[in-house]
């Protein structure tokens, strides 16, 4: 793991464990969520994250842009990364955050990306069978890829079940590829 990923998980350990004895899980998360679009946006990133411009400055533009929008707590961690120099780690914080979140009530992140918009039937179909599958409640998210020419991919932690069109040719044609070369 590098070290922009570990510091961002350890952030959003400490952001954790004080929404945790605050008792205020969903609004930290919302919190993070919110500086962190805030924080992204480029006009906002670029000054943020510039060293030529005084912390002082730095500091009281997040504090116009976030005062009131989010709690205090969520406010001075985003004043500490930007004080590091670390604003452009809030994005990964926000997800590790989330990610901690979903671990702590059983949530399970599934992707599952198709080549075509997929129905409401399918979608249901789909969180079904990988709750079943995994013995937990699942948050799926959908992605649209044409260059699948078919089927779907589902991602759910590290494992990925390939039932795509493109996956299928891909593995037709390592087979023979390894059939070729065995003769």
């Amino acid at each position: 793991m590098s070290r922009p990923v570990v510091a961002a998980r350890r952030y959003a350990e400490a952001a954790f464990a004080v929404a945790i004895a605050d008792d205020a899980l969903d609004a930290w998360a919302a919190d993070l969520a919110h500086a962190s679009a805030v924080l992204g946006m480029a006009e906002v990133e670029r000054i943020v994250d510039s060293p030529a411009v005084p912390l002082a400055d730095r500091i009281a533009l997040v504090a116009r842009l976030l005062e009131g929008r989010v709690g205090p707590g969520a406010l001075r961690l985003v004043d500490l990364l930007v004080g590091r120099g670390r604003a452009s780690s809030l994005p990964r914080v926000s997800a590790e955050f989330t990610s901690l979140l979903n671990s702590r009530r059983g949530i399970v992140v599934a992707t599952v990306t198709s080549a075509v918009p997929l129905t409401d039937d399918e979608t249901a179909a789909i969180r079904a069978r990988v709750e079943a599958t995994s013995g937990a409640r699942v948050d799926l998210q959908t992605v649209v890829d044409a260059a699948l020419i078919g089927g779907v991919t589902i991602q759910v932690r590290d494992q990925l079940l390939d039932a795509s069109v493109r996956g299928r040719l891909e593995r037709l044609r390592d087979q023979l590829h390894a059939g070729g070369r065995l003769r």
